[in-house]
Parts: C-alpha cells; structure tokens; sequence
C-alpha cells in the first residue's frame, strides 16, 4: 500500500474506510480503484454563466484520459466559477472566494495531485492561489482562446473591440443593426477573450512560471491540439505525483522573475500585477510592486497583439506561441528554473522556439517597443505605487499636466459624464474615486473610463485618467490604475478637487497632485470614511480584510499557505 494522501481515506480498513469507499462506488468505481494508486483531484472551473470556461467539461474527460493512462484515479471537483462578463458587481470581489474554495476542496479531499481547468480571468489566479496554499503538486491546462473575431472583412479582437465599437457607436459612426451583428462576429466559438486580455495574459503567466506543459498558453480552445494537451497534462500529473514535484518547488522567485519579463514581452494585461501579487504571497515569496518595474519596464515589446498590436492569439500560436518569446528573452531569464515537465525552460523550448511570422513575434534585436513594461509610479497622489501600461497609451500623453475633472463614484461619473455642460477639455486629466478594493468594492474594471461624447466628436481618441480601479487587459489609453491608498480608505486621491492640477510623469516614475501639503491637511479634516456598503456575509468579510492593491488584494488572513494535512476523520 502507498503512502499517498488518500491512502488516509481509502485504505483505512475500519469504519471510515468503509464510509469512505463505499459511498464512492455508488458512482461505479471498481475495487482495484481505491488500491493506493495516486489519486488526481481535477478542480473545474466550468460553468455556463462563465462563457469562457463552458467548454471545460470536455476537457476534463480528455484530462481523464490521461490520469488513467498512467495508472491514476482522476476525480473531478467544480468550484465557484468567476465569469468576467456576467458575474456582478465585478469577478474581482469573488476571486477570494474562489481561491478558498479551490484550497479548502483540494485539502479536505482524498487527492494528491490536482490538475487546474482555468480560462477567464480570475479562474486562473484563484485557483492557482488555492493550490498554491495547499502545496500539492498541480498542473494548469489552460481553457485557450476563441478563434479570432471577424467583421466585415476585418479582424476584431474581443474587448478591444468592444471599446472601440461603443465609441463609434456614441459618435453615430456605427448603427444598431452593425452593433448587434458584431456581438456574434466577435464570439464565435468556445474559449475566452483571443486579444492579449487579462485570460490570455493569465495563460502566459502560468507558462511562464512553468505551471504548464510548454507551448500551452496559445492554443486555441477549439484547437484538437488544445485536446492533445489536455491528455498529456493528465498523464504528467501522475508521474509529479511520484516524483512529489509540488507547486513550491516551481513557484520559486526566480519563477516570478520570469513570469514579470514575460508579461513585459507580451504586452500582458496590468491585472497581471495583482494577481501575481497574490500568488506570491500564498507560496511565500517575496515580491513587491517596485519588482514589476525593475524587472519588467525596460523589457521589450515583443509581440503585436492587440490591444498593443494588430493581431489576435490565434496568430500567436500559429506564429510559435510562447516558447518563441521565452526563447528571445533567454538571456534576460532564468532558464534553468525548473517546471511542472521536471525540466527546465530551456529543455522545454529545445525544439519548439522556431518563428513562423515575424510580423506577429519580434525578435529582441528590433522590438515593436524598445521599453514596455508596466511602469510603476509613486508621489503624493499614491504614497504605495500605481501603474500604467505605456505599450497601450499614447506617447504624447506619457508627460502631461492637466486640470482635474473629478467624478466621485461611478454613478457620478455615469450621469455626467456625457452632459454637454461638463467643464472639461482634451487637456484635463479625469479622476475616479471609490472603485477600489474597498470603495467598490472589488476593484471594478472601470478605470479606462468612456470619455465625453463632445470630445469625441472632436476626434480626441485619449486622455489621463487616473483611478484606484483596475481595467480590462484588452483596454487601452493613459490610464493610470490601481493608485493605493485608494480613496475609500482615505488615500490622497480621496482629496482630489475639481480645478486641482495634477502632473503625469512616466519616465520620472511620478504623479503629483499640485496642491499644497497644509490644504491637503485641511480637507483631511473635512473628509469622512464612506460608510460600509454592506454589513453581513462574504462582502463584509471583504471589505474587512483586504489587502490594497499594491499588497495583491488578497484577505490579509490567507497570505501563507496551511499545507495539505488534515488529520481528523469526518465522522
């Protein structure tokens, strides 16, 4: 007999043992099952009310496969699914939530190796948070991307698009009937956003780290080869299990230093620093935001990916996908780190790094940007950081002083920001309080706000905007994110007054708010603590214990992890 984990449930020759085996053979499972071979928990994000992840139940039969190839018993698990799309106020608020379902599932249940079935965007860093707590060896097979978006001759990219499209639409420059047509054009087949959103970001996160089989990320969610994948990930998980090649001895920081470098290349989303902040702190390393600039801003831009680029990830993978970028920043990673392959990225890419459209993935000698990292700022407008992402704003705008034009919420800024009275021009900076972690709460996706529709007519496309919120991945524009402290917590940003002038320096690392350190003080006096938006059950929890958005905002009682043993039986 092992000595596995769920040897403790199903070996057991007493009553627990019975209750334990018995009651799982109601679902057909032979004797020779519970013989002490390894046990593989397959925790699926799928769900119906996340699009993105609709298709995982097939691929977790396909992960099935290869568990019992290799001699495992694969179990599947669901937990809270978190659909960017439909799941109010924001996926966000949740993915605490999810990341404790996904540990306390993982623990509390006879498994001792997990394979994680992620797409959206926060299924990705939540589980991989939950696993990260319990410290069993984990594999991530990625949901992959929709095919590319196609409308009336050209290539749409969701998100990217549906920016864009709101625009024209506003300026009378698309109609209804074309704007309803998009919707399908845009999603036209399973798999999550195909722009360099937040989920494709996520997916080359996870490569990157080394939490996957090399060349995941890209692969579209239709693709036969995404299939491919999935089967051998199932046999892979067995043999970690053997091998007890547990998620801490990939996730070292010489990991996370890659996985900053990588997301600089491919111009990943801002929401990538959050959550890569949050799994650091589940398997102790230590990672600060000044690390995302330091190790990331004067890294290139490698790939012309909207919404940094013009091409979709459909076009990534067929280009060569990951492996081409991790092979032209070999010399700026650290290639021996070893992955969930039991080899490293070096022997990973051996035979996989070939490029097959320099269009789509530059090489390191004539980048599309020679400097495109996330950019961290500091001043007295963030005492704790904020960022930008220059691969997406408009260079003119990068140093920019400008009039404050203030919206207190987002209803304020709902109802007036289209009011042709509004006091505002192309060279004002517009400032959003209260979307931040507390303020919301959950950090919305609000921060690229939508700007007035008589600055658009006059064909102004970007302007500073400055927010405690976060934005989507395939967003675009001058948009300083995340600023901490926010405002609901008494952040300077809370003291933001119409007519304040405020400066914008990204190669200074700077934003300055120009009002005096003593009229600061003076309407700190007068500025009161919003009251809580709720009292009672998961959102009070929330909004008591998280951390701010430079700290990751996960619940300061989960940083650190509690291990995989349980040693008391349930009855």
């Amino acid at each position: 007999m092992s000595t596995y984990r769920s040897t403790n449930w199903f070996g057991k020759k007493d009553k627990m043992g019975f209750i334990y085996r018995s009651w799982m053979k109601n679902q057909g499972f032979p004797e020779d099952l519970f013989d002490g071979r390894p046990v593989i928990g397959i925790c699926n994000t799928w769900s119906e009310l996340t699009p993105c992840n609709a298709h995982l139940r097939d691929i977790a039969e396909v992960v099935k496969r290869g568990v019992y190839e290799a001699g495992g018993f694969p179990v599947e698990f669901p937990i809270m699914s978190l659909g960017e799309t439909l799941l109010k106020p924001t996926a966000m608020l949740f993915r605490t939530l999810a990341s404790m379902d996904a540990e306390a599932s993982s623990r509390g249940n006879p498994v001792e190796g997990v394979v994680l079935l992620p797409g959206c965007d926060k299924t990705t860093p939540s589980t991989l948070m939950g696993a990260a707590s319990v410290d069993l060896p984990t594999i991530v097979v990625p949901g992959g991307p929709m095919l590319n978006g196609r409308f009336q001759g050209q290539q749409i990219g969701s998100g990217t698009h549906v920016w864009k499209f709101a625009d024209e639409m506003k300026k009378g420059n698309m109609t209804p009937k074309d704007y309803l047509f998009a919707e399908s054009c845009m999603s036209r087949s399973a798999g999550h956003c195909m722009t360099m959103g937040t989920a494709s970001t996520m997916a080359c996160m996870v490569e990157s780290l080394g939490m996957t089989l090399s060349g995941a990320a890209a692969i579209p969610a239709v693709d036969s080869r995404k299939k491919v994948l999935a089967h051998l990930s199932g046999r892979r998980i067995v043999e970690m299990v053997k091998e007890d090649l547990k998620m801490s001895k990939i996730l070292t920081r010489q990991a996370f230093e890659n996985a900053i470098k990588v997301n600089a290349a491919v111009g990943g989303s801002t929401n990538f620093i959050i959550h890569l902040t949050a799994i650091a702190g589940r398997i102790g390393v230590e990672l600060n935001l000044e690390d995302f600039d330091k190790l990331g801003s004067r890294i290139p831009l490698l790939l012309n990916l909207m919404p940094s680029g013009k091409y979709l990830m459909e076009d990534f993978y067929y280009a060569g996908g990951l492996p081409v970028i991790i092979n032209e920043l070999k010399e700026h990673l650290h290639m021996d780190t070893i992955t969930v392959t039991g080899k490293s990225h070096a022997e990973n890419i051996t035979d996989t790094c070939s490029c097959y459209n320099r269009d789509v993935i530059y090489p390191m000698e004539q980048p599309m940007i020679p400097e495109a990292g996330t950019a961290v700022l500091k001043g007295n407008l963030a005492l704790n950081g904020c960022v930008i992402k220059p691969s997406a704003a408009t260079p003119a705008l990068m140093q920019h002083r400008g009039r404050a034009v203030v919206f207190e919420t987002i209803e304020d800024y709902h109802a007036r920001i289209d009011d042709p009275a509004l006091d505002i021009d192309e060279t004002c900076v517009m400032v959003l309080k209260r979307v931040g972690p507390v303020g919301y709460p959950g950090m919305p996706e609000v921060g690229n706000m939508a700007l007035p529709k008589k600055l658009l007519d006059k064909g102004i496309t970007d302007m500073v905007r400055i927010s405690d919120g976060r934005m989507s991945g395939t967003a675009y524009g001058t948009v300083v994110l995340h600023v901490s402290p926010e405002s609901a917590i008494g952040g300077n940003l809370a003291l933001v007054e119409n007519g304040d002038f405020i400066e914008l320096d990204v190669a200074g690392r700077r934003l300055h708010l120009d009002v005096p350190d003593e009229v600061l003080q003076q309407r700190r006096q007068r500025w009161g603590k919003d009251a809580q938006l709720m009292n009672r059950g998961y959102v009070s929890l929330y909004v008591n214990h998280v951390l701010q958005a430079d700290k990751g905002a996960d619940f300061d009682f989960l940083v650190g992890g509690s291990g995989s043993e349980v040693s008391r039986d349930s009855h």
